[in-house]
């Protein structure tokens, strides 16, 4: 049995511990996606599979199908330990664990060998109380990129001052496009942001990259790596970022986009460490393969990027 199986087994448990109850709510349901989304080593198909048991209830008979299978892949200690391992992750996501949470965590851990459904209601209860700091944790961040469509839209008077100093261009892209052009510039921000100065040559990279490979005009490229650039920072919500591209684009966008990512950090004429190790958690976020990461890295010529 590979970890990957096992992880997606995981996932299917704590989803269904989330709909215990049988109500989650719509922000509920994008917070527990973005805890899902760490989850280690799934493949895009893998992730298909969980937002199908994510989008509606499951029900007690599944439910003790999907423990049963849980406790059938139990098997090796290892098994056991990445159990753990991703329970705790996901339960100190965005918060401080609770002494109560902590002392909760620690029976679900005596008790995960035999994952009996004795402990699932329990379970089900440190699922919510994960989705609700990270909930918290949205509302409180500042430029978060949940409303990044709604910044660009709120924000328009702000480049039609650019726009009247470039010739009065108006922007002329359908919304989903828009979105997903925002995203993608979003990344590529946060490449050129690694070093945490944008250069004139990355910024010009980025907005080249929007053109030529999304077709919009010099002046839409422009304004949407403006906004991108003065937007993404240290404390802009990566998770939901990379999450929200994933979504809105196919398999192969995500690998050409790697491409797209070394020529932006390239951009100066080699690319450091630091930029090699942020494409390189983008590509796993993306749940790009390594091999897709090292064939884009080999674009970059030998002696313009860090060993």
């Amino acid at each position: 049995m590979s970890d990957a199986n096992f992880i997606l087994t995981l996932g299917k448990v704590i989803i269904a511990a989330a709909w215990a109850d049988g109500e989650v709510a719509h922000e509920e349901l994008n917070c527990l996606k973005d805890l899902l989304f760490r989850l280690p080593g799934l493949t895009g198909r893998e992730w298909a599979m969980l937002e199908m048991y994510i989008e509606s209830p499951v029900g007690p008979t599944e439910r003790e199908r999907l423990v049963e299978q849980l406790q059938n892949e139990l098997r090796s200690s290892r098994d056991k330990s990445l159990a753990l391992q991703n329970l705790d992750d996901m339960v100190a996501a965005d918060g401080i664990v609770s002494e109560e949470e902590k002392a909760i965590i620690e029976e679900i851990k005596s008790q995960i060998e035999t994952a009996n459904m004795s402990v699932f209601g329990q379970l089900g209860r440190v699922v919510k109380d994960s989705i609700q700091r990270r909930e918290a944790a949205l509302s409180d961040a500042p430029n978060r990129e949940e409303h990044f469509e709604d910044f660009i839209k709120n924000k328009v008077y702000y480049g039609v001052q650019r726009r009247l100093e470039l010739g009065d261009v108006s922007l002329d892209i359908p919304e989903d496009r828009l979105r997903k052009l925002s995203l993608a510039g979003g990344l590529m921000a946060r490449v050129a942001h690694v070093d945490l100065v944008v250069t004139n040559e990355e910024f010009e990279a980025i907005a080249n990259s929007l053109e030529n490979e999304w077709g919009i005009s010099p002046d839409e490229a422009a304004f949407v790596t403006e906004v991108a650039v003065s937007e993404i920072g240290p404390d802009m919500d990566y998770f939901r970022l990379t999450r929200e591209f994933f979504t809105s684009t196919t398999g192969e966008e995500r690998s050409q986009f790697l491409n797209i990512l070394f020529s932006v950090a390239n951009a100066d004429g080699f690319v450091s460490l630091k930029e090699i190790e942020e494409v390189r958690a983008i590509a796993n976020s993306l749940r790009l393969t390594h091999k897709q990461f090292i064939d884009a890295k080999l674009t970059i010529p030998k002696d313009q990027r860090a060993n």
